[in-house]
């Protein structure tokens, strides 16, 4: 478990150096009484370990840009791949205090070793309005642009970024999607449609990941109670994190079929391999037994496909009701 005394710890993501497994995570000072506050007072931590247990924490990856830059307000989720020359790229989002954080925009930051790390001067990727909703026209708080989820192709013929974005028509509370963008050379990103549609009961589809377990393709993200949609919250669905099986890795999603993996005590699921070559969950603890915000990462939670392949659940644990 990562467990900060002096910091909460949230949203985060993995690479695995074939050694150590690197851990990015948001962090921000408990002092600031209101767990609230965090969003706008985050920096990106790192710590390493060999066995998604025992946690070394050591210097921070990435912090906002100076004023200016189209970061200079936050440093959020993302996800890091190695390229073909043996780099690895870090892709984050990024919001601006010249828009009030309220636009999101996809950055890149490279690294020869994963400890040190080296943004590229703006934006790689904005949302694109033929598919995507956009400021000043949004139904939503902000303009969803973020938690880019970065993959091979898998006919190896580039790559793919999973992004938590809304459609652009649709009911207001209902137009979470999963955003799509391709790249031949992770330089150059160009937007298309999304993998999924909107109408499935989701304002926003967070921290969107795509894997393989045990031959079967699975999708994870994330949406909290509020965020679901009127019709679902009377239903009696809650929040947590999701799960979609995919005939396709690159979809499309059918996620009117989301069952949820956890409860909302955890959020931000993230599955991982550990050593043994056993899928794992990790997820961040987002309320305790109080109602109060946690903020740590929890230990490896084994998972496994239900026995009606609906979707996976956590092993040990009963399938979640929605």
């Amino acid at each position: 478990m990562l467990r900060l005394p002096d910091v909460w710890v949230w949203d985060f993501w993995l690479a695995d150096d074939g050694a150590r497994h690197h851990l990015y995570y948001l962090k921000a000072s408990r002092a600031l009484g209101d767990p609230d506050r965090r969003h706008w007072n985050v920096t990106v931590g790192h710590a390493v370990s060999e066995d998604l247990v025992t946690w070394e924490e050591v210097a921070d990856a990435l912090a906002p840009g100076p004023p200016g830059a189209f970061d200079d307000k936050t440093t959020w989720t993302g996800s890091v791949v190695r390229a073909d020359d043996g780099t690895w790229r870090m892709f984050y989002t990024g919001a601006s205090a010249a828009d009030g954080g309220l636009k999101q925009r996809v950055g890149v930051a490279t690294s020869t070793d994963l400890y040190t790390w080296h943004k590229r001067d703006g934006p790689v990727l904005e949302s694109d309005p033929r598919w995507y909703e956009r400021l000043p026209d949004a139904q939503w708080p902000d303009e969803a642009w973020r938690d880019p989820w970065v993959f091979r192709d898998p006919a190896g013929d580039g790559w793919h970024m999973l992004i938590t974005a809304r459609a652009a028509a649709g009911p207001a509370d209902q137009r979470g999607v999963i955003g799509h963008a391709r790249s031949a050379d992770l330089l150059r990103w160009e937007a298309g449609p999304p993998l999924s549609r909107p109408g499935a009961g989701f304002g926003h589809l967070e921290v969107p990941q795509i894997e393989t377990v045990d031959g079967r393709h699975v999708l994870l993200f994330s949406c909290m109670a509020p965020e679901l949609s009127a019709g679902r919250r009377e239903r009696g669905a809650r929040g947590g994190v999701w799960c979609v099986p995919a005939d396709d890795l690159l979809g499309p999603y059918d996620t009117a079929r989301a069952t949820r993996l956890t409860d909302e005590s955890l959020y931000s699921g993230r599955l991982v391999r550990d050593r043994s070559g056993r899928w794992v969950l990790l997820a961040f603890r987002h309320t305790g037994p109080d109602g109060g915000f946690v903020g740590e990462i929890t230990d490896p939670l084994p998972v496994s496909w239900a026995p009606d392949g609906s979707g996976l659940r956590v092993d040990g644990g009963e399938p979640m009701a929605l």
